[in-house]
């Protein structure tokens, strides 16, 4: 009753991969990724301004963020990437090319001077923008 072995060794080795530690680490990057996932996905803060008659948008337009350092960095945020304002008309314009609305909207920081939209607005025309909207958030009324 002896087994024969046909041209190999009959030394115990097994001559297989042992995958627990690839298992281990893909488990490891996996939760590191669902950590630092959610912190990825925060943009600017900006203090929106208030107004009576804002109105939801029902459409998905391109936004242009503006913080209320602007004076100091010239970075404005266009949709969710954050760009230097000198390069935004290109961002924009490349935004804008598959769009038959070619409007944009300015959530500026209620810190922001007039100078700085005047400057962003003078960038977004070099882009070819035909409408250039303001946002605010509606008025909380205090009864």
């Amino acid at each position: 009753m002896a087994a024969s072995s046909q041209g190999g060794d009959d030394d115990g080795m097994v001559s297989g991969i042992n995958v627990t530690p690839l298992v281990d680490i893909t488990l490891v990057l996996l939760i590191i990724f669902m950590v630092t996932a959610p912190m990825l996905q925060q943009g600017l803060e900006v203090n929106l301004p208030q107004a009576r008659r804002a109105k939801p948008l029902n459409v998905a337009p391109v936004y242009i963020t503006v913080p209320a350092d602007f004076g100091t960095r010239h970075v404005v945020q266009v949709d969710k990437d954050e760009v230097k304002v000198e390069i935004m008309h290109e961002r924009v314009r490349q935004a804008l090319l598959t769009r038959d609305d070619k409007s944009v909207y300015i959530r500026a920081d209620g810190g922001a001077s007039v100078q700085d939209l005047m400057t962003v607005t003078d960038k977004l025309r070099e882009a070819g923008v035909d409408k250039v909207g303001l946002m605010s958030k509606p008025v909380e009324s205090r009864r």
